[in-house]
């Protein structure tokens, strides 16, 4: 059988199309309504946010961010103990109410983030290493909803995540790790391709997201050296898809 040489061509350059695109049309930077921001050489092409993106599919809503570099090609450097303990994030804040995944309501910026942080371990329930020890593997990437307040105690006009004040006992959702924070550990796995980072969370009623706004950020965070309130502070923002954090996109 004869193939036309016109189907060759338009065979021959789809296949191109694809190749310079690395095959990452589903990349966040490939959709509508994406977050998107220019490359910046200043910041660390691991942390230099080009788009951020947010959809849903049934039950699943994904979260994904396109980086000019390699995502999760950086990891904190160990200091031996939790006191100033640093951690590593890729953060998507969205207008959801924290208790949409379980957290008390109306606290704070619900955010979903990935994280880095080897000196400590907050995933009680997964090994994401597979070595058998559930308490060892804080440095490899894993899932976080957190809920962010502004926290004077971190700096002037600085973000932290919520603290939880002795003696209140606030909702939490079924996967809190237990530490004083407004923090989750649901086990959704961060996934990396090439110059994406993506998260899939399982929603029981996707429809509560619908609509809902959100952003991009990467961010450096620190364990308080005293290990007290606020105990975990945001001390370093790389970028910002948004370049104000105004939570732009919305999902759909």
């Amino acid at each position: 059988m004869k193939i036309p040489l016109l189907a060759i061509s338009i065979l021959t350059m789809s296949l191109e199309a694809a190749v310079a695109d690395g095959g990452h049309m589903s990349h966040a930077i490939n959709q509508d309504g994406a977050v998107k921001s220019d490359a910046n050489e200043s910041t660390s092409a691991a942390f230099d946010i080009l788009a951020a993106h947010v959809h849903r599919d049934g039950r699943t809503v994904t979260f994904h961010m396109t980086l000019n570099g390699q995502p999760g090609s950086k990891l904190p450097t160990p200091v031996g103990s939790l006191a100033s303990a640093p951690v590593l994030s890729y953060v998507w804040p969205t207008s959801l109410d924290p208790s949409a995944v379980g957290f008390e309501g109306k606290t704070g910026i619900l955010a979903l983030a990935a994280t880095s942080h080897p000196d400590f371990d907050d995933t009680p329930l997964y090994d994401e290493d597979r070595d058998g020890d559930l308490k060892n593997d804080g440095a490899e990437w894993h899932s976080h909803w957190v809920v962010l307040t502004p926290t004077k105690a971190c700096g002037e006009g600085a973000l932290g995540v919520r603290d939880i004040p002795k003696g209140e006992t606030p909702a939490m959702p079924a996967t809190w790790p237990g530490l004083p924070i407004f923090i989750d550990s649901p086990g959704f796995t961060p996934l990396f391709d090439g110059p994406e980072v993506k998260i899939n969370v399982a929603f029981a009623d996707s429809s509560l997201v619908a609509g809902a706004s959100y952003d991009g950020v990467t961010s450096a965070l620190m364990v308080n050296d005293s290990v007290h309130a606020p105990l975990l502070c945001i001390t370093d923002i790389f970028d910002v898809a948004s370049g104000d954090l105004s939570l732009p996109g919305k999902i759909n």
